[in-house]
């Protein structure tokens, strides 16, 4: 998309040249086969734009007000499926022209008066992008409720916590998906400051240096729903930090849904079978009756690369450009347009996929007391109950710990005389500490799982939620 407009219906870049683009030049040049999604924000702008010109006494009312309603022509063949899209024509905003040139005659030529494919495409983009913003804005709080209706659901339900993989201490299903519901709000946080920051409208700054016309950018900024007009024409033509802001957001949501879909795959196999997931997100086997496969999880760890990748593709074509315009630019939607596609799908699927699993309260339990999940209780109980410096009583429950490993038994199998033996100070008190239950509603300190805690949090979120 350069910064010149349209002279000729085959040749867009007026007298300057002698003959028109070779097929393989235009095809590479082109690029209407991606960019009519911003057909809807193309026409806004430029009704935005006519508006103005016509209050400023740049086009006569008579010219706005044809400009404008041959562009909700355009835009509704455009949205019925009946426009023809015109490869010759290069992009989105060529093809729009030359169709309401089709409509209204001469008077489409004045639409681009004080303005060049440079700021009408910044506009278009950051506006579609803004929307993309928008869409995960609304879809991350329906994610967050599912997660809290778990919660609520689950609130003294115990089971394992890991690292590493490996049973560490008892928590509650509450308050493991919690956790989740913190990470999503931490990305509703970064598009809503992302959004904040790309509502600037960089139409009006023209090819790079603005324009001579007395155009009116404050008139088109609040018309399109910006908070002001960007402030220097060479960046407001040449900036993508908007989309790159976007894509920054998407990837680590995307990321988070990833870790959140690992952990579906991982919990719904026969060995953990600590949830079970509907039939509307798995699916069968061709060949062994018995499966039921997580692929919806499955498909969402993976669609997740797509949008991974389109950062550091943006970012590489980004990263050499001097100011301003560059035509490698033209290579900065596809992406974007696939990433925002593929957050979009995976924000809906997840939490389709978290409202509708059911968590097995038992086999969660069971696992909670296995692994010797409650070795850090019976050290802090040495630290609390008998003084122990906590290097001393981790070596202590570490030896009993081998004792009971040595067995093939857990901690709470362990008789008092037994623990005696590694150190003769524990008393009968050790086994209040020991159950899976007990251990978890010790954990009161703040953001700690005890029930009650979960129970408070779950009640913050709804309120916040509401």
């Amino acid at each position: 998309m350069s910064e010149t407009s349209q002279t000729g219906s085959n040749a867009m870049w007026g007298g300057r040249f002698a003959e028109g683009p070779d097929a393989i030049m235009e095809a590479i040049n082109a690029s209407i086969g991606f960019d009519r999604r911003l057909a809807r924000q193309d026409v806004e702008g430029s009704r935005a734009h006519a508006a103005m010109l016509a209050a400023q006494g740049i086009v006569t009312e008579a010219d706005a007000e044809a400009i404008r309603e041959g562009l909700l022509t355009v835009l509704s063949e455009i949205e019925a499926g009946t426009f023809e899209f015109s490869t010759a024509l290069e992009d989105i905003h060529m093809n729009v022209e030359a169709r309401l040139t089709e409509l209204i005659g001469p008077a489409a030529g004045r639409l681009h008066t004080a303005r060049s494919r440079n700021d009408q495409v910044a506009l278009d983009f950051r506006m579609w992008v803004r929307d993309q913003c928008d869409a995960a804005i609304d879809a991350l709080p329906r994610l967050l409720s599912a997660l809290v209706g778990q919660a609520e659901a689950g609130a003294d339900w115990v089971m394992p916590g890991f690292t590493h993989l490996q049973t560490a201490q008892p928590v509650t299903w509450g308050h493991h998906m919690l956790a989740y519901a913190e990470m999503f709000a931490r990305d509703l946080s970064r598009f809503e400051d992302a959004r904040r920051r790309m509502n600037e409208c960089p139409l009006g700054t023209a090819a790079l240096a603005g324009t001579s016309f007395p155009i009116d950018r404050e008139m088109t900024s609040a018309a399109l729903g910006f908070d002001r007009p960007a402030a220097n024409s060479l960046d407001a033509v040449s900036d993508r930090d908007f989309a790159l802001e976007f894509l920054g957001a998407s990837t680590i949501c995307a990321m988070h849904l990833s870790r959140l879909a690992e952990e579906l795959v991982i919990w719904s196999s026969a060995q953990f079978r600590f949830v079970a997931l509907s039939d509307r997100w798995t699916t069968g086997s061709s060949i062994m009756p018995q499966k039921k496969n997580p692929d919806a999880a499955e498909l969402l760890r993976a669609k997740i690369g797509r949008i991974f990748g389109a950062q550091v593709a943006l970012t590489t074509v980004m990263k050499g450009l001097p100011l301003t315009y560059s035509k490698d630019m033209q290579e900065d939607k596809e992406q974007v347009f696939d990433a925002a596609d593929a957050l979009m799908l995976a924000l809906a699927a997840m939490t389709g996929m978290v409202g509708d699993m059911t968590a097995q309260r038992e086999n969660l339990e069971a696992a909670a007391a296995s692994g010797f999940s409650t070795a850090t209780d019976l050290a802090d109980w040495l630290v609390r109950e008998l003084g122990l410096p906590f290097r001393e009583a981790h070596h202590v429950t570490g030896a009993l710990v081998k004792m009971a490993e040595d067995r093939g038994a857990d901690l709470p199998d362990l008789t008092l005389a037994d623990m005696r033996s590694v150190h003769d100070g524990i008393t009968d008190d050790v086994f209040g500490v020991l159950g899976v239950h007990n251990s978890v509603a010790s954990r009161t300190s703040y953001g700690g799982t005890a029930p009650d805690n979960v129970r408070a949090q779950v009640a913050r979120w709804m309120e916040r939620l509401a």
